[in-house]
């Protein structure tokens, strides 16, 4: 394996993890956005208010994306599997 062999191989799986990653953040990350202004507008302050929301959004954006990020893992193992020969000679 030459570095250039491995620098692209991490650079694969560090884009498909930070791919999955985001699917995952931002729509938690928005929600929570929203529940903050909401409760400076209000004058809530109560730490729990966001917790419940974040994680609903959490839960549905893994049921949503769960299919896509299969399909992202399987062809990532698949490009492995077919670069094996590269990697071990």
């Amino acid at each position: 394996m030459t570095p250039e062999m491995f620098v692209e191989l991490f650079r694969d799986a560090l884009w498909m993890v930070l791919i999955m990653v985001c699917a995952i953040i931002i729509p938690s990350l928005l929600i929570g956005l929203v529940v903050a202004i909401f409760q400076a507008a209000t004058s809530i302050n109560e730490q729990t208010l966001s917790f419940l929301p974040r994680l609903i959004v959490t839960l549905l954006a893994l049921m949503l994306f769960a299919h896509w990020m299969t399909q992202l893992l399987m062809e990532f193992f698949f490009s492995m599997v077919e670069r094996m020969p590269q990697v071990l000679y």
